[in-house]
Order: structure tokens, then sequence, then C-alpha cells
């Protein structure tokens, strides 16, 4: 064979070689993990514009932002989002926590609820435990039922806590607390007199819940691109520079600010992180001066969860397949008598390996949290191009809850029932805990489709 017909060979098969391993780069699949308001806001639309350009696909597991960050550190997710910075812990220490986009924290209450705007001290008052009814913020005669995500690792309240309180891992004074955001909101549809956090972007435009102004300015992109609006607050995209597929994971967080990628953003109520240069210079004054209006002041963080005994881990039985498989120790449920910077029990700062749906669960100091049985993770192996609006807004459902409910259905078949008339004001769990049975068995012995009951509703209850 000629000299220059064997180089030209070997030219083109170099050539062929290298882009081989760029299509293969360009259609890597990747795994991200993380709190639902990221999962919304930022990643879903992103997935399929990356998509749309010739790149691989991207699984979404869409939870909450502590489970998204153990599983970037532990190599069982590419990409974690969070609605926080880094905390300093030993699980974040490795991570490259990147800021992709701008959002608001938003304090919501049900449509009904007169209340319409509330002082940042007014809101800090309200999470330490000082201010219980509605009254004492000009609204009903009516006791306050403060919800809260269940991990102060959540990024939602671990930065609205550091807002107010000087550090996100202050414990607050929330009687009900749950997996993630998503749960939150459906219960604030529900109760008139709710009150709990979440971010803009995952709430505006939804007529059934009021998102309240914050010392008279109600929150808007407009208003946190300027500043005015005070809580707003910087969503992430967190990767693992030691993963092997650390060159993928950045050029999809690198593309998040590529023109497509800003378009993407700005279509789901959020500002570019490019946007935020006045964000950005204002941001130290802006803590400072929230801190000394509510009269807190900044500490560090705990390098560990303190000392109030945790739960043993829950056995899970047949009965009970669904229920978390990992404790968490509850929030003081009255902090009226609790400086703000003492050092008190904390809540853990994981979920990993939780999952259920983060029904409510009536917090006391040491309660156990383990048994939230619901759906709240889902695995999304692609990205449905168009999904009905109500659709994109109902809680992800667990891959495997028909199994479940056979399994829940052989374990009680035999079982002798009795029926219970609800009684106004309870919930389907307040009625699980009485009876001393599961909230999925409750659901399954009859047939409900979601947690819902009212007053006077008859309801089959089966011994165990």
């Amino acid at each position: 064979m000629p000299v220059r017909l064997t180089r030209l060979l070997a030219a083109a098969l170099i050539s062929a070689g290298i882009s081989s391993v760029v299509l293969a780069a360009a259609t890597q699949s990747l795994t991200w993990r993380g709190d639902v308001v990221t999962g919304n806001g930022v990643v879903k639309g992103m997935v399929k514009a990356w998509q749309a350009t010739g790149h691989g696909t991207i699984e979404l597991q869409p939870f909450n932002t502590a489970s998204g960050l153990d599983a970037v550190a532990s190599g069982a997710a590419d990409i974690a989002g969070s609605a926080r910075p880094s905390s300093g812990s030993a699980t974040d220490s490795g991570l490259t926590f990147t800021p992709v986009a701008w959002d608001g924290l938003v304090l919501v209450t049900s449509p009904s609820n007169p209340v319409s705007s509330l002082t940042l001290k007014q809101v800090h008052d309200i999470y330490y435990g000082k201010i219980t009814n509605w009254n004492q913020v000009g609204g009903n005669d009516a006791p306050m039922d403060v919800f809260a995500v269940a991990s102060p690792g959540d990024g939602v309240e671990f930065s609205l806590r550091k807002l107010l309180f000087g550090r996100g891992s202050q414990p607050v004074a929330a009687p009900r607390l749950y997996v993630n955001t998503t749960q939150l909101e459906a219960s604030v549809e529900l109760d008139p007199r709710a009150f709990g956090v979440t971010t803009l972007s995952s709430v505006a435009g939804n007529p059934k819940i009021k998102m309240l102004r914050i010392e008279g300015v109600a929150p808007s992109t407009a208003t946190v691109a300027n500043g005015s609006y005070p809580l707003f607050t910087q969503l992430y995209l967190v990767t693992n520079p030691s993963s092997p597929n650390a060159a993928a994971a950045k050029a999809f967080v690198d593309f998040t600010q590529s023109p497509k990628g800003v378009a993407v953003l700005r279509s789901h109520d959020l500002l570019p992180y490019s946007d935020g240069s006045t964000l950005i210079a204002m941001d130290d004054s802006r803590r400072s001066r929230i801190l000394a209006d509510v009269g807190a002041h900044a500490s560090a963080e705990p390098t560990q969860v303190a000392a109030a005994a945790a739960p043993a881990r829950p056995v899970v039985t047949p009965a009970s397949a669904a229920t978390a498989s990992r404790t968490v120790v509850a929030a003081t449920p009255n902090l009226k008598n609790v400086s703000g910077n003492a050092t008190v029990a904390q809540e853990t700062t994981s979920l990993k390996g939780v999952r259920g749906d983060a029904f409510s669960m009536a917090a006391t100091h040491g309660t156990d949290f383990a048994k939230v049985t619901a759906e709240a993770f889902v695995s999304y192996g692609k990205v449905i191009a168009k999904a009905p609006a109500k659709a994109a807004r109902k809680s992800a459902i667990v891959a495997d809850k028909k199994a479940d409910m056979k399994k829940l259905a052989k374990v009680t078949k035999a079982a002798p029932a009795r029926t219970y008339r609800v009684a106004a004001g309870e919930t389907l769990y307040s009625i699980a805990r009485k009876h001393g049975v599961d909230v999925a068995e409750i659901r399954s012995w009859n047939h409900l489709k979601d947690n819902t009951v009212r007053t006077g509703q008859v309801l089959r209850i089966e011994a165990r």
C-alpha cells in the first residue's frame, strides 16, 4: 500500500475515533436529583432544551436539597439541585455549587385569608413562636397552622432561616413538617389558616395560593430583580469534581447560562444569575439590615446535629412498605423562651434514603418523623415534551405505588373491618394515628386517590 494512502487511512481512523468520543460525550446520560423548586423551575425545561440541541438524556429525580447533595457526594447522581449555598458541612465540602438563577422566597397562605402583608419582624416572630394567631397580624381570630419542610438542610428552609435568624439550621416553631415544598404547597391550598414558605417560581400564577407582601412589597420577577423584595435567593446546580461524569455535568451547568438556557429560566419566573449584579452588590447589606430589623445576628452553623436522642431506624413491614427509611428529630414546637442564639436540639441535616409523601406530622420535641407515608419521589427516564398544566403541578408519584398497594391488600385482606366517621378538623394522618394504622392502609381500604377527607365521611378501618 502506498505510503500516502496509508497515512490518509490512519488520519481518517484517528478522526473517526475522535468524532466517536465527542459524540459519546454529547449523548452521555446523566442523573439529576435535588429539590423540587430547582427541578421544576430550572431543570425540567432546561433538559428539554439540552436534549433538543443533540445532547444526551438526563434522568430527573426531584425530591429535596439534602437528598440531592447526598446523591452527588456518593456518586448516585451527577448533578444536584439546591436552593441554598454550601453549608460548610462534610457532605458539601467536596462539591461545587454553581449559582444559576435568582428566585424569591415567598411566604404563602390561603387566598381566603384576609392578611396580605407582613413585616420581616412579624415573619421572624411567627417562626420563633411569638406570634401564633392570625389576629396578631391583622387577620381573623384563628390559630396559625405553620408548615415547614422537615430538614433544615432543605434549601428553601435553610435560606429563609439564614436571612431571618442568621443561621440556616435554626429550629423553628412549625408543628407540621413535610418532606418537600410540593407537599407543603398542597396543604396550604387546603387550609385557610396555613402559613409556610416556598418560592416565587414554584407558585407564581397559582390561584389557590396567596403570596404575602413583605414590608409592603409584592414578590415578582421585577421586584426580585431590582432588590426591592428583600427575600431573594440563589438557586444552584451542584456537581462533584471527582465524578466520572464531571465534564458532562459541567457542560450542562454551563448550558443554563447560554441564550437558550437563559430563555428557559425567564419563562419560569426566574432571573438568570448573570443578570443579578445588583443583587450581588447589595447582598451583604441586605442581610445585615434584615437581621437588624428582626433583632438577630449571624452565627456559625453547627458542625453536627445536637444531642437530642434520635429515634431508632424504623422496621419497614409489608403494611408500611412506603414509609420512610430514616428518622428526623422534629423542631421544638414553641421557641418563645429560647434565646435566638441559644444552642438547641437540631433537626437532622439529611433525609437521605427517605421515600414517602411527606404527609404532615405533629412535631413535639424528639418526635419520630420516620413514618411519612405518601408519594414524594419519582425517577423520570424521559422528559415529556408537553404535559397538562394540572399534571405538572401534581406531586411526584412513587413508581412502585401499585405494587405497594397490592402488598397492603394481601396483608389486610382477612382483617375484620369497622367504620369511622370523620370529625371536623381531622386529617387522614390524625385518623391513622388514632387507630394505629398507616395513611397508606386507609387509602387502600377506601380506594382514596389522595390524602383528602371531608367532615362526615365514613371510612373503613381494618384491624392489624
